[in-house]
């Protein structure tokens, strides 16, 4: 095994293959998880699956109650908005944008990093979120690697370079499909509805929410069928 690398680890299929490139690239891998408040929790039970079919050597969950700042349909009451086409999701900030979340959780990242001795960053934004949130576009990525120079002991005094690797930045979602499966990556234990329901002890995807609508298409234009499973009444 390689070099060290922290990876960023929501339990969603972009998280899932930013790990699997982690480990192909020969990191050894400590997944960074966080409990930040969001409404819906299932997540964290499919960041800890991915983590561990992923081949993390740890997973680490921190506790941070962003609902304290609220700002968006992740951590409020605000509506998850449903059914927008596909040229809007694209279009401006959504509300489901969690304020400052991205520097926040790779400041922990970072943190992480410097204690376990480790130089690389990997998160699982790509060109769909930076389209829309600010905090996934490469100016904040590279201007994020800038502050890690100076606002570390390892950088700052031992010239130490992080890096935030972003492998799937330039990715389509169906890239994001076709690639996660030639890493051999187990969609099926991925969670990435913004407002999913529970029957029978069974966590069911609206399909209607943005990040449902962008993870079928992906799906869709790969040639595949979503394995995840969804709300009566809809079929991907």
């Amino acid at each position: 095994m390689g070099s060290k690398a922290i990876v960023l680890v929501s339990g969603g299929m972009d998280s899932a293959v930013a790990l699997a490139e982690a480990r192909a690239a020969g990191c050894a891998c400590h997944a960074l998880s966080f409990d930040y408040g969001q409404r819906h929790r299932h997540e964290l039970a499919a960041a800890r699956r991915v983590a561990e079919a992923g081949g993390a050597i740890d997973q680490r969950v921190v506790v941070l109650d962003l609902r304290a700042v609220g700002g968006s349909a992740l951590t409020s009451d605000v509506l998850v908005p449903k059914d927008r086409p596909h040229a809007a999701i694209g279009a401006g900030v959504p509300v489901t944008y969690v304020p400052a979340r991205n520097t926040i959780f790779l400041a922990v990242a970072l943190g992480l990093a410097e204690v376990v001795g480790a130089r690389d960053l990997y998160v699982g934004v790509n060109a769909l979120d930076y389209s829309g949130y600010p905090d996934c576009r490469p100016e904040f990525l590279r201007a994020f690697e800038a502050l890690a120079r100076v606002a570390t002991v390892a950088g700052a005094e031992h010239g130490a370079e992080f890096r935030v690797r972003a492998p799937l930045l330039t990715l389509t979602k169906a890239d994001i499909v076709r690639r996660g499966r030639a890493l051999g990556v187990d969609f099926a234990l991925t969670h990435t509805c913004y407002d999913p329901r529970v029957d029978a002890g069974r966590v069911l995807a609206c399909g209607r929410c943005d990040a449902c609508r962008l993870r079928l298409k992906g799906f869709a234009e790969a040639g595949e069928r979503d394995p995840i499973p969804y709300a009566p009444g809809f079929s991907p």
